[in-house]
């Protein structure tokens, strides 16, 4: 069956890689990718208040068609850019329509997912990636504090991999279901890990430390 678009924002658990899949999507809306004037797609190492503001702006901009797309892929979009944009999803100007993909829609603010749909493509989710989430848990603290320097590591940037973070703490949630306790430790290090100015590695030492060896 086909997949119909329900309402005008959407949330689809991905990365990067995940643009091309919603842009195939669109093409099977019967929406034009190639050439499209209307159409913003855009990539993010990071996703905070000063992309909030240029997205809002942009999206303020009269369509030169029937309405402006935006595609927008980041790790994920930390709380200050959601409260951010949330008149702009929700009043959508100019019947604009927009694609969110993050490596866990679930960790984002209740307020933004509430005035958002969850779009499942039938993707795999990623795993642990760098660090393997069952071999975590079933290492001793001070192993586990060990394994998570590869998450810790910094770029040419200067910026850890958000997403490589994010999608571990999701593989440890996941790994976890059935045994809930510790669980509050990775929803604390979700919830405050892509704010700005975050203490990243407390927030994963808090993690390796609490959360039970399995």
């Amino acid at each position: 069956m086909k997949t119909r678009l329900v309402g005008n924002t959407h949330l689809v658990a991905g990365d990067a890689g995940t643009v091309s899949t919603i842009l195939s999507f669109l093409g099977d809306e019967g929406i034009k990718t190639r050439g499209n004037p209307d159409l913003y797609v855009r990539a993010y190492r990071q996703f905070g208040i000063d992309e909030a503001r240029e997205l809002r702006e942009r999206a303020a901009l009269r369509p030169m068609g029937a309405r402006r797309i935006f595609v927008i892929a980041a790790p994920d979009i930390n709380r200050e850019a959601q409260n951010a944009l949330l008149k702009t999803i929700e009043e959508s100007p100019a019947n604009a329509l927009f694609f969110f993909i993050v490596s866990s829609p679930e960790g984002l603010l209740p307020t933004f997912r509430s005035r958002a749909h969850v779009l499942s493509l039938g993707e795999k989710r990623q795993g642990a990636g760098i660090v393997d989430a069952e071999l975590f848990l079933a290492a001793p603290a001070q192993k586990r504090l060990e394994m998570l320097k590869p998450l810790l590591e910094k770029g040419e940037d200067d910026r850890r991999d958000l997403g490589a973070i994010l999608s571990f703490l999701s593989a440890l949630e996941t790994a976890l279901a059935k045994n809930p306790t510790g669980l509050r430790a990775i929803y604390r290090a979700r919830k405050y890990i892509a704010d700005r100015g975050a203490l990243v590695k407390p927030l994963l030492e808090q993690v390796a430390l609490l959360v039970p060896r399995m």
